[in-house]
């Protein structure tokens, strides 16, 4: 429970993963939220330290942590020989690092380490962000080495973030619904409108007939004839030879015949 709270989560296996930065696509130009995920990777030792090197060809003008309970951050910033531009101001300093320490990830466990970062390049690019991950016993595993040529992983491999165009950083979340999912959202709201309307899905039967001419005056003859029919019901059922009864509006507009004299 208390690895729960702290944040910390079991994996299965001995070593399942290395050190990664999620999402791994964002938009470009903007600021963006990372997450970089350190699993322990050794069965007779804790990780005690994770040290993020920021990238410095593409680099980033801000950084903050979100704090991580039993863990202390430091962001460790540079200061550049000539100003930059980026976006709508100029920048003097960048980001160089971040180091967590003080806490321990266990074995079998990982940790989140939630950062908000930007601004982001305004075009197509590849940050790698190389990790040092140092365990109790002293050991330090670099997270550093960088996709090859036909992008093959290395045995190392530095997190990596994709940055893309708006259209391209938000495909995958287009691509997440399956066409059943779609069906599913579809009848959904089909029985919705039905709920609402009490029948057809509001405005469906309209716009069906405004489309339809034929529809349309079939629709006027329908009423026409059944006004008729209701007039000839009318007529059949009213009374023969009926003295007709004055009504009590025609009976309060009727003068009053004046009074006898009295003899």
């Amino acid at each position: 429970m208390l690895a729960a709270v702290a944040g910390v989560v079991m994996i299965p296996g001995p070593a399942l993963a290395h050190v990664t930065v999620n999402p791994d696509t964002v938009e470009a130009g903007g600021y963006a939220k990372l997450a970089f995920r350190v699993p322990n990777e050794r069965d007779d030792a804790s990780t005690t330290r994770v040290e993020v090197v920021f990238p410095q060809d593409n680099p980033l003008g801000h950084a903050s942590v979100k704090p991580v309970p039993g863990w202390t951050s430091t962001v460790t910033m540079k200061k550049l020989a000539e100003p930059i531009v980026s976006g709508d101001s100029e920048i003097t300093e960048v980001v160089s690092s971040i180091v967590w320490k003080g806490g321990t990830i266990g074995a079998g466990e990982f940790q989140e380490f939630e950062v908000s970062a930007g601004r982001l390049p305004p075009g197509e690019a590849a940050l790698a962000f190389k990790a040092l991950q140092t365990y109790s016993s002293g050991e330090v595993v670099r997270w550093i080495e960088l996709p090859g040529a036909d992008g093959t992983e290395p045995e190392s491999p530095a997190p990596m973030l994709t940055v893309a165009p708006p259209e391209a950083a938000n495909a995958g979340a287009g691509a997440a619904e399956s066409p059943a999912d779609a069906a599913e959202d579809t009848a959904a709201e089909g029985t919705a409108a039905e709920d609402a309307g009490g029948g057809e899905p509001a405005g469906q039967a309209e716009a069906v007939a405004a489309q339809d001419p034929g529809a349309r005056w079939l629709a006027g003859a329908g009423l026409a004839a059944g006004l008729l029919a209701l007039g000839v019901a009318i007529l059949r059922r009213r009374p023969t030879g009926a003295v007709p009864q004055t009504s009590t509006t025609e009976a309060a507009a009727a003068p009053e015949e004046p009074a006898k004299a009295r003899r």
